[in-house]
């Protein structure tokens, strides 16, 4: 059994006084899909904050490659640059998709990666809009950037959320694929937030529902739609938990 990637311990998250997240526990495997499901304003997002190391917990401990993250233990820059997200709105620059591929490459002083540039544009479809502004793109095209811009830094963690919501079919499951492919391919672990129950379903190997603040179940996909063991979970699977 190998180490955890991420594990919290105890882990809060305040706002003002106001409690947004409580994990008394919480591991993550090298390698897997976890998705998160659950209403808004249950603590998704915020989740992905503190994986990202964008926020410290207010309490409480996470670990990643057995490295402490806490309100006084910073992440290390050299392990925070292991971790990418992919946004539902992704910020593009009024520039090329290749300049925008290339832009966290360059801030991380990484200048001659062409070859790598060309595969994540292949990986993505999108060989043929490399001169193309990235801003005039359809936003299902935009997502594909933002993920081509993921991917070329070669993170060991990618953290999507709701990288599929407002778009069309057709993009919802080239999107997947490319998810997919790269999890199989590269053994990225990933955490995928969504409200689609389905894409999780396609997706993951596990899947947490979320309310309030709290993980209410956390099970290997199958068992989480086919056999879950609290109720609210059983209602959320059904459709009949009404937010």
């Amino acid at each position: 059994m190998t180490e955890p990637l991420y594990e919290l311990d105890d882990v809060r998250k305040q706002y003002n006084g106001r409690s947004v997240l409580q994990i008394p526990h919480l591991t993550i495997q090298q390698g897997e899909i976890l998705a998160l499901v659950g209403p808004s304003g249950a603590g998704k997002s915020t989740l992905l904050r503190l994986l990202n190391f964008l926020e410290p917990p207010s309490n409480g401990r996470i670990q990643f490659h057995n490295t402490p993250f806490s309100a006084s233990q910073p992440m290390p820059l050299s392990l925070r640059r292991k971790v990418t997200t992919v946004f539902q709105r992704p910020y593009l620059l009024n520039r090329s998709v290749e300049a925008n591929i290339q832009y966290g490459l360059r801030l991380r002083g990484r200048r001659n990666e062409q070859v790598q540039i060309d595969a994540a544009l292949q990986q993505v479809g999108l060989q043929k809009m490399a001169r193309q502004r990235a801003r005039t793109l359809s936003g299902g095209e935009a997502q594909r950037v933002a993920l081509a811009r993921a991917i070329v830094l070669q993170p060991d963690v990618l953290l999507l959320d709701e990288p599929t919501a407002n778009l069309d079919p057709y993009n919802i499951g080239i999107i997947e694929q490319i998810i997919r492919q790269l999890n199989e391919g590269t053994g990225a672990t990933m955490v995928l937030v969504t409200h689609n129950v389905f894409q999780a379903k396609r997706l993951a190997h596990r899947v947490a529902l979320l309310l309030d603040g709290r993980i209410v179940e956390i099970a290997a996909t199958d068992m989480f739609f086919h056999n879950p063991t609290d109720p609210r979970t059983k209602a959320f699977v059904a459709g009949d938990m009404i937010y």
